[in-house]
């Protein structure tokens, strides 16, 4: 089935619209499960009522996160509407109730004893997601003409919703980002040697062919080895895996003695919006920096802290 016709048109008219490749799976794999619900029903012969099973489904019995059930609902709509030109109308599918948790924040002192158990690389990586606010994958996209050293900056390109921004980077940081910029810098000059480079974005190698050979294009994290380019199929060298920092990540926790709490890299995020809005920093400024559309994202944080009580204290504390 992966490479079925059908499938085939929702990839191309994917990076037509220029979609990332992570969203390309992840719409692929929930228009394969619904298939499959429908017992390889094929979607043109359903339409709104098979779509309203399936999201029914997903919350009724598989419990789904309201997040998860909006993915799968983006999903199935680029299919019919831009795909199969079917319009699905006002769809009446039982909600996910699953409510959003809470996020999980690391105080100072834990993300300190965290990064301390991180060899260098690692450790700038992480450091990156808690003193920037960035995804893991927006960090590993980094590109050397993505890092203002002299403004103390980072833009990050087409980060969540195809959206760029720029966001802080610490002045702690700069002798490593130096460091791991001319380990990057060696490491695009030896492939060059053979006539290889870093993965390009789009067509870019089309329109500029030499364009690997220029520095700014280098990934600030490359990956160990060559690989070829899912769409271009050329063989080039991709940004680090993000499974490298995740089990860099799970063995620096345990060896921090932090088992009260689960940490993930999402986890150093959370922890840099509550901490700038604990030391007093304007929620649109954070929302801004984190790259929310919406600032009712961010205020998530503001009752991590509880600064939602507005400086209401308990009567137990008058007596």
């Amino acid at each position: 089935m992966g490479r079925s016709p059908l499938l085939e048109r929702v990839r191309s008219e994917m990076r037509l619209r220029g979609y990332s490749i992570r969203t390309e799976k992840t719409y692929l794999q929930w228009i394969k499960r619904y298939i499959h619900f429908h017992n390889l029903t094929h979607p043109a012969q359903m339409g709104a009522d098979e779509v309203r099973a399936f999201l029914s489904w997903l919350a009724n019995e598989q419990y789904v996160a309201i997040n998860t059930q909006k993915t799968a609902l983006n999903a199935l709509a680029f299919l019919y509407h831009k795909v199969l030109s079917i319009e699905l109308g006002d769809l009446d599918f039982q909600r996910a109730k699953r409510p959003r948790r809470l996020p999980s924040v690391l105080s100072t002192s834990e993300v300190a004893s965290i990064l301390a158990q991180l060899e260098e690389r690692d450790h700038l990586i992480f450091a990156l997601l808690y003193g920037s606010g960035l995804r893991i994958t927006e960090c590993l996209r980094l590109r050397i003409q993505d890092i203002g050293l002299e403004d103390a900056c980072i833009t990050v390109r087409d980060g969540k919703g195809n959206k760029d921004r720029k966001t802080l980077l610490s002045r702690k940081l700069i002798p490593a980002i130096q460091a791991q910029l001319t380990r990057a810098q060696l490491v695009q000059e030896a492939d060059n040697r053979i006539g290889y480079g870093p993965s390009l974005p789009y067509a870019l190698h089309k329109k500029y062919p030499n364009a690997y050979r220029q520095s700014g294009w280098m990934y600030l994290f490359p990956s160990s080895a060559l690989s070829n380019h899912p769409i271009s199929g050329r063989l080039c060298r991709h940004h680090l895996h993000d499974s490298v920092p995740r089990k860099a990540l799970k063995l620096a926790v345990a060896r921090a003695g932090i088992q009260h709490k689960r940490v993930s890299c999402h986890t150093f995020r959370h922890s840099f919006a509550t901490h700038l809005l604990e030391a007093g920093r304007d929620i649109r400024t954070v929302q801004e920096l984190l790259g929310h559309s919406d600032v009712k994202t961010t205020q998530i944080y503001t009752h991590v802290i509880g600064q939602h009580f507005a400086g209401t204290y308990s009567p137990l504390d008058a007596l």
